[in-house]
């Protein structure tokens, strides 16, 4: 099961790369189907018998390579086919026979797909080194795929960002692999304790640096507004519901298994995360209240939403935090991407990037604006959606252990949040110019947004079921 999510999307990716973009579409349709029954497969066997483990070739660690399965990586390869397939309807209809981006789209996504679930399921530090250069390549691939100056200016940053953020990353896992002579996570966690020399800090500090600047963590999110918001609204929406979300998963996976001992000993270090965590909140809402292009806009608001992410490391070792995390991921992936969705059905039907050419897309689209404004509900953190029951949990921790900053900084950044999305819903509700035109959208377009929109709020109802897959352990 596990391998063919692998393989599944390698395989599609490679058939829609042969039969071209028209008849390419149906295998990518029909293999994102698979993925995601294979997703819930694995999820519900992880609820029920615990984590899994797949040997490669029937060679396991140290020699081989151990696929292994546990509820954080079922909970994230879940996320990852929930927004892959409602995206790749809506590429399906949003692009024009015409449009070059379309000729690369559906290959370079399976190749994306398949390291991002790859990443999810590997437990080497070498093998995860390899499925970040895979994703890193696709989806600067996908930002250049338009062929427009900005958009092949946007991707040649994001290659820059990526090719150093991996390069980081693998010379720690070179001396980490010179230390102890394996790079296996597992072996790892009981290897590096409390005494780990310099060397292993040093590796320590150039992983996790490197993948921060992966995730666009401030002051290392330059690279994130161009890239996400010049290329086409499909591409926009898959980067920022769930690439970016993959290195944050590794930085993750690294601070509670083998780098565990080394975060409880040094408590500053918890900080520094969290941190610049708070910068990116400000900052990010800062820069969204500023903007006055509707995609440059949510591209900001991703800086701003990923800083709630970091707020979790100082709260890590109260039960609970972790969940509170990943229902943040939950949130902003699905709202993200319906919020991307949403602005390039407006953009498409307006013909208008600025917000302030908006007005009176409430009259003409309002299925399109009621999706934004669902999503927009999320991000701000409003009940009952998936938004609200992530920052209550990372509220109600960091008031029990007396945290009272990042409390602080979940509700004002909430109120951020608020202010950039209504700037948009007002500037909708006004009444349109006279010469003003509407183009008429595919409904695919308008009704794709809402479901994700709609499931970003509705998972706040059903949160449950996924905290108890992430306790999987």
């Amino acid at each position: 099961m596990m391998v063919w999510l692998i393989l599944l999307p390698l395989l599609w990716a490679s058939l829609a790369f042969m039969l071209g973009p028209s008849r390419g579409v149906w295998p990518a349709i029909a293999g994102l189907v698979a993925q995601l029954w294979l997703a819930f497969a694995l999820a519900a066997e992880i609820v029920g018998s615990g984590a899994a483990m797949h040997a490669v070739g029937g060679w396991g660690a140290p020699l081989g390579i151990d696929l292994v399965a546990d509820g954080l990586s079922a909970a994230m390869l879940l996320l990852t086919q929930c927004i892959a397939l409602p995206l790749a309807v809506y590429a399906h209809a949003y692009f024009k026979r015409d449009d070059p981006a379309r000729n690369y789209f559906w290959p370079l996504v399976g190749f994306l797909l398949a390291g991002l679930n790859a990443l999810f399921l590997s437990a080497d530090l070498f093998n995860i080194y390899v499925t970040l250069e895979l994703l890193g390549l696709a989806a600067v691939g996908l930002v250049a795929a338009g062929g427009g100056a900005q958009q092949i200016a946007a991707a040649l940053r994001y290659l820059f960002a990526t090719l150093v953020g991996s390069g980081a990353y693998l010379l720690g896992v070179a001396l980490i692999y010179g230390t102890y002579g394996t790079v296996s996570t597992v072996t790892l966690v009981s290897l590096i304790g409390a005494d780990a020399p310099d060397l292993v800090w040093i590796a320590g500090g150039l992983m996790v640096l490197g993948l921060m600047l992966k995730t666009a963590l401030f002051p290392f999110h330059f690279w994130l507004p161009p890239a996400h918001g010049g290329a086409p609204a499909p591409v926009s929406a898959l980067l920022s519901a769930v690439v970016v979300k993959a290195s944050f998963y590794l930085i993750l996976r690294l601070w509670v298994g083998p780098f565990s001992s080394l975060t409880v000993v040094a408590s500053l270090v918890v900080w520094f995360p969290a941190l610049l965590g708070t910068l990116a909140v400000f900052w990010g809402s800062y820069q969204a209240i500023r903007a006055e292009r509707l995609k440059m806009l949510i591209a900001y608001s991703t800086v701003a939403q990923l800083g709630y992410l970091f707020l979790i490391f100082p709260l890590l070792a109260s039960a609970g935090a972790l969940q509170a995390g990943i229902m943040q991921v939950f949130a902003h992936g699905l709202a993200k991407a319906a919020m991307f969705a949403a602005a390039g059905t407006l953009i498409k039907a307006t013909g208008q990037e600025m917000v302030a050419g908006l007005a009176g897309v409430a009259e003409r689209l309002p299925v399109t604006l009621f999706a934004f404004g669902l999503a927009g509900i999320t991000l701000m953190g409003l009940p009952p959606s998936a938004g609200f029951l992530a920052k209550w949990q990372l509220i109600e921790l960091a008031l029990s252990q007396q945290q009272w900053v990042i409390a602080f900084v979940v509700l004002v950044g909430g109120l951020l949040a608020a202010v950039y999305v209504f700037s948009v819903l007002r500037q909708a509700f006004l009444l349109a110019p006279a010469d003003s035109v509407v183009t008429p959208v595919s409904r695919t377009l308008e009704w794709t947004a809402f479901v994700l929109a709609a499931a970003s709020v509705l998972l706040g109802l059903r949160g449950v079921e996924l905290m108890q897959l992430v306790g999987v352990t």
